[in-house]
């Protein structure tokens, strides 16, 4: 009698079932995870820091980008905003969760979806016109391009960057050139609020790698950085305890160069780092934004397939060898085109 009765609940069939997914002309996925739980102290000026943040997105991504927020236990009046957005079809996708740390909300956006690019960004992201262009032409011309910051640090050419220089060591197209926008890397330091990180050096001359008339740094920061889909893992990353920390995105940087990728950033600046309070220049950068919303192809590349005791020989063996040892990492430097006292002053 009980059988029968729950027999008789259902009525008809559902009709998604054995229905198969609409494919997708979405091929970029912008993920921004949000926390905001007021706007005292620390969060006074956080509300509008995020709103330059969103509109700058939507001002300078293209057609076929699928933009995803996670609100990660913000305050009412940040999750009204979202929803705002989200109803009027300007993000594609909204997820309301607690606060639950940057990584496991980054994961809840990425593993309900498969498109081709992932840019992981912070909630203090200022987007200037040309970011994704750049990005795809160091993806179209270096096939091992795993991960690309769009914010250049000359401050990263040791940061999980052995595979690189394995790879490149005697080639000619890893070299140091000059800085093209100096500025901009003294902003991102004071946002930090690390302004003693450069020397003169560094704001004068970065390492770059060259292939078709591309060159893109060495090194990349993780506050904004896009990445092949490819060379993240399928089912997302594993969940931490942490909230938030300067090691949080280490998992995922060792990951893309086990894999073979190498980190890399654009040459120019096409990102900036806001940090908790707005000033007039934001504004003016935002302002000064044009309009992009054309049609673009998705792109093709091929998956890199390398060996996993190859890509361990690199980071563990080969890149402790050339980075403990100061003589040897200078000798390096300079035989990659700085002179003797800029060697030393690196």
């Amino acid at each position: 009698m009980l059988e029968s009765v729950f027999e008789f609940m259902r009525i008809g069939k559902n009709p998604q079932i054995d229905k198969s997914l609409h494919s997708s002309d979405y091929f970029h996925q912008v993920i921004v995870p949000v926390y905001i739980p007021n706007n005292e102290d620390y969060f006074k000026d956080s509300f509008n820091v995020f709103k330059i943040t969103v509109d700058s997105l939507l001002k300078t991504s293209h057609s076929k980008t699928f933009i995803s927020i996670v609100n990660n236990g913000s305050s009412a009046e940040v999750a009204t905003y979202l929803e705002e957005l989200y109803h009027k079809g300007k993000i594609h996708e909204l997820i309301h969760t607690n606060n639950i740390g940057k990584i496991n909300a980054i994961n809840k956006a990425l593993i309900g979806q498969s498109f081709s690019v992932v840019t992981m960004a912070d909630a203090d992201v200022l987007f200037l016109n040309g970011w994704q262009k750049s990005v795809y032409d160091i993806l179209d011309a270096f096939p091992k391009a795993g991960a690309v910051c769009t914010t250049p640090n000359s401050r990263t050419l040791k940061k999980l960057t052995e595979n690189i220089y394995f790879d490149q060591f005697f080639s000619k197209s890893l070299r140091f050139a000059q800085v093209k926008d100096p500025q901009a890397m003294i902003d991102f330091a004071e946002s930090t609020g690390n302004n003693w990180v450069y020397r003169p050096i560094h704001l004068e001359k970065y390492l770059t790698v060259n292939r078709h008339n591309v060159s893109a740094v060495v090194g990349a920061g993780h506050y904004v950085c896009t990445y092949r889909r490819d060379a993240l893992p399928q089912n997302g990353f594993a969940n931490t305890h942490t909230l938030l920390g300067n090691n949080l995105m280490e998992p995922i940087d060792i990951g893309i160069i086990k894999k073979g990728y190498w980190r890399l950033s654009t040459e120019q600046n096409f990102t900036y780092h806001m940090g908790n309070h707005t000033e007039d220049w934001m504004y003016n950068k935002l302002n000064d934004l044009i309009e992009e919303k054309q049609s673009i192809l998705k792109p093709e590349w091929v998956s890199v397939t390398s060996s996993l005791f190859l890509n361990w020989f690199k980071l563990n063996v080969f890149g402790r060898l050339l980075f403990s040892r100061h003589i040897l990492w200078k000798n390096f430097l300079r035989f990659k085109g700085l002179k003797k006292e800029e060697a030393k002053d690196y």
